[in-house]
């Protein structure tokens, strides 16, 4: 089973987003996120694949879908083929949030340059948290 989650970045004032299918939970997305993706291009590396079907510690190259190499990220665009699967932009968190809950998105992380990661886990409220460091996670 599955923990959708989505993974942004403010740009700009919008928000850019890719959908992430699975490991959404904070011990999952959130602590790959809070361990390999800590600056500002290596996040806009992982956006500009596109939604995932898994967020790993590598982004990687492209690879067989079926056949995953590990510790790399599998991309739908990149190693399946698929079209449509590009980041989307939004422009405004709250509208980034509702499309979350439309798509059944469990965690909603978000990255501010200067500030590092948070997280959302009740999208409906909008309560944004600071993402822990990775050695802070139990």
């Amino acid at each position: 089973m599955s923990t959708r989650s989505n993974i942004g970045m403010v740009v700009g004032g919008e928000i850019r987003a890719i959908y992430c299918h699975f490991d959404g939970y904070l011990n999952g997305v959130g602590v790959v996120l809070s361990e390999h993706y800590q600056d500002k291009s290596k996040v806009e590396e992982l956006l500009n694949l596109g939604n995932l079907s898994i967020l790993d510690k590598e982004i990687g190259n492209q690879q067989d879908f079926n056949k995953r190499h590990r510790n790399w990220t599998l991309s739908y665009g990149r190693d399946r083929g698929e079209e449509g699967q590009e980041a989307q932009t939004f422009p405004s968190v709250r509208e980034w949030l509702s499309v979350c809950l439309e798509s059944w998105v469990e965690y909603a992380y978000l990255y501010e340059e200067g500030s590092g990661w948070s997280y959302f886990h009740d999208l409906e409220e909008s309560l944004k948290v600071k993402l822990p460091q990775a050695h802070q996670f139990a």
